[in-house]
């Protein structure tokens, strides 16, 4: 029997859709959810995992398609949220079949749904998934793996928190602690060098990534995954999978700003917001700062330039502050005030189309 009981999660967090497919030529199975078109079409990636079960697969998309309503809307942008996880052994199924197919699903939603790669995927996927439907960024050529602009907002983050919480953003000041470094870790431990961080630790599962890091970056130390947490640091970044801040981890943490790129970051978001917020470190709320990619892929619908995508990034910075201050003011944790900047956001533009004017 499921535990998930999709309709009701649906209904308590106003989900708009959850589409399930299975194609029988090549095995490919996944689900795709809408969550909120408010402000414009949903947009998400598509991320590749072996999930220990189809639950657990339906609820990581749930959650992440969310948090892409909120990150959209706090970015600034005019989009929804949506996300497709596939169920799978990345090093198995993947195939230019596989991924038409899903092309061929991204196609049935006609331009409700736009997708992008995520954690397993990536542009050559989104090569074949193009070949199926226009609803695709991230194209090779085009903006390409969105990683280092997540990353560079990431940045841009680290420091707006920085600045509020020790009242200096110069970050040659401070020393960092980031979880993962296969892809946007691995590029924001590039931002933080350039910056001329005071001292590196970094943890990752991957051989090749520890490699490639020890090989490029020598003074950058590596440590094992279970004591990442406990580092003697001023900030802690986790740019791995989810969930990772919860009852066991946050009372290890001796950083006092929290800042990274990881979606999804907090297991319970209220539980775990208080808890951080009741240790006295500040978080930086996961949708707002890791919007880099989003923003990157959106100004690849509009076909603009680079130059604008940058300077999008940058206003990451101001919308952090901002935010912690509403967190400060209405005495929230910062996840939760970054939550009524979002919806504030979607509000508005909700009640401004409440007259129809023909375009």
């Amino acid at each position: 029997m499921s535990d998930l009981k999709v309709f009701e999660y649906m209904e308590k967090h106003k989900y708009e859709q959850v589409v399930y497919f299975y194609d029988r030529t090549t095995g490919l199975k996944g689900v795709t959810v809408i969550h909120n078109t408010t402000l414009g079409p949903a947009l998400g990636g598509t991320r590749l995992w072996n999930y220990e079960s189809e639950d657990a697969a339906v609820l990581d998309c749930l959650r992440l398609a969310r948090g892409m309503t909120y990150k959209a809307a706090a970015a600034g942008l005019n989009l929804g949220g949506g996300k497709t996880v596939l169920i799978g052994d990345a090093t198995k199924v993947k195939s230019e079949a596989y991924f038409r197919a899903l092309g061929r699903y991204v196609q049935a939603l006609n331009g409700r749904y736009i997708t992008a790669e995520d954690v397993n995927t990536n542009t050559k996927d989104m090569s074949y998934i193009h070949m199926e439907t226009d609803y695709v960024v991230g194209l090779e050529g085009k903006s390409g793996n969105p990683s280092p602009m997540t990353a560079l907002g990431g940045f841009y983050g680290v420091k707006a928190a920085l600045k509020y919480k020790f009242g200096c953003e110069d970050v040659s000041k401070y020393t960092y602690a980031v979880q993962g470094a296969g892809q946007t870790g691995y590029y924001l431990i590039k931002y933080l060098l350039e910056a001329g961080a005071k001292k590196i630790y970094f943890s990752e599962l991957n051989p090749k990534h520890i490699e490639r890091m020890k090989n490029e970056h020598p003074e950058v130390e590596f440590v094992d995954p279970d004591k990442i947490y406990s580092m003697d640091v001023d900030v802690f970044s986790p740019c791995a999978l989810g969930g990772v801040l919860n009852s066991d981890t946050i009372p290890k943490i001796k950083a006092k700003v929290i800042a990274g790129t990881a979606n999804n970051v907090l297991l319970e978001e209220d539980i775990h917001g208080d808890m951080i917020k009741d240790k006295g470190i500040l978080y930086a709320p996961d949708f707002v700062i890791n919007a880099g990619g989003l923003i990157n892929v959106y100004y690849e619908l509009l076909n603009q330039p680079k130059e604008k995508v940058e300077a999008d990034l940058k206003l990451i910075y101001d919308r952090l502050l901002e935010i912690f201050e509403i967190a400060d003011r209405e005495n929230i944790h910062t996840q939760l005030a970054a939550k009524v900047f979002a919806k504030n956001r979607i509000e508005t533009i909700k009640n401004l189309h409440d007259n129809y004017i023909p375009r």
